[in-house]
């Protein structure tokens, strides 16, 4: 059997699907598992054991369709669900596993904050999609691999650092999904731990501001090294405190303790730190905290984010209380 699973972007939610993966490649026999996403998220993938074949594209999905039609696929497990994937499902004529995407259900929450979503994950989500093959969710979590060639060694990063750290990820793809400056430095007052900053070149500016209160203690790396090298220092964090963006899935994958944080977007919506398969009710979850306003009357206020916070004040992530990541990370140093 052969088959091919879609899911374009972005890194969080490519991580998300690695369950699906390992699991329809460990219990299907002789499958040929197939992985198509944009190539921007390439190193999020090609490491993986359990993908027989990646296809990637740059711009359109006519560099790719003729590729995928050749190989003759027996099924498509459609884990994007968007005008895209129906394209290439309509190009490839064969039968198609797909998951609900709840738009409504999420519209009604950041409308009105009416919550009629599912208490559970979307990993379970996904896995009822394709209950008809008879996958179990095996309950090992998230997968992430990285190449050993794209292993860093302790001389990159301080000797300071080298004893342990806290990993903060101060990125995200919207504005109203990062914690500001003046939060990231209140937590680093408190804490007293070696910390290193993670997140993209564009998140550079920002980990300086941070850096420059704390020149011995906090480590900027942001824009110094790839996604898997990022990733890497995940791995080797004692605890991680991240913004809800892809490497707070990657700290996930690696069991790490995460302190989770929630600006405009809210973990009712599915997309939490996944650990496993009673991830059910993983806010009670000894791995996790989610530090979220949820009395403030406008959250969430968006499933994606916008450049600034609609109502001006941006309450979601100024009132967060840093004391409780603090003593989150106290206790699992």
């Amino acid at each position: 059997m052969k088959i091919l699973i879609i899911r374009f972007s972005s890194i969080g939610d490519i991580v998300l699907t690695t369950p699906i993966i390992r699991c329809v490649k460990q219990q299907l026999p002789n499958v040929k598992l197939h992985f198509i996403t944009k190539a921007a998220y390439r190193s999020v993938i090609a490491n993986n054991p359990y993908i027989d074949q990646c296809h990637f594209f740059e711009q359109g999905l006519e560099e790719v369709i003729p590729a995928l039609q050749a190989a003759q696929f027996d099924l498509v497990i459609d884990l994007h669900k968007n005008i895209r994937s129906f394209k290439i499902k309509k190009a490839l004529h064969v039968k198609s596993l797909s998951f609900q995407k709840l738009n409504i259900r999420k519209w009604l929450l950041v409308n009105f904050k009416i919550n009629t979503m599912p208490d559970k994950s979307i990993v379970d989500r996904y896995f009822e999609a394709i209950a008809s093959l008879g996958v179990k969710n095996d309950g090992k979590g998230l997968d992430y691999f990285i190449a050993k060639q794209q292993e860093l060694e302790n001389a990159d990063i301080p000797m300071s650092h080298w004893a342990g750290y806290v990993a903060c990820v101060i990125g995200g793809s919207y504005a109203t999904k990062q914690l500001p400056a003046s939060k990231w430095i209140e937590f680093c007052s408190l804490s007293n731990y070696p910390i290193i900053l993670l997140g993209a070149a564009e998140d550079r500016s920002l980990g300086e501001c941070i850096a420059q209160e704390f020149p011995v203690r906090v480590y900027n790396a942001c824009g110094k090294f790839s996604l898997n090298e990022s990733a890497y220092l995940i791995s080797k964090a004692r605890v991680v405190v991240s913004n809800d963006t892809g490497l707070m899935h990657v700290a996930a994958a690696f069991q790490k303790p995460i302190v989770s944080l929630w600006g405009n977007t809210s973990p009712e919506m599915g997309m939490y730190p996944y650990f496993d398969y009673n991830n059910v009710h993983q806010r009670q979850s000894s791995k996790a905290i989610f530090l979220e306003n949820k009395d403030l009357g406008c959250h969430p206020c968006s499933k994606m984010g916008y450049a600034q916070c609609p109502k001006k004040h941006f309450q979601c992530m100024l009132a967060l209380d840093m004391h409780k990541a603090k003593e989150f990370v106290d206790k699992n140093w």
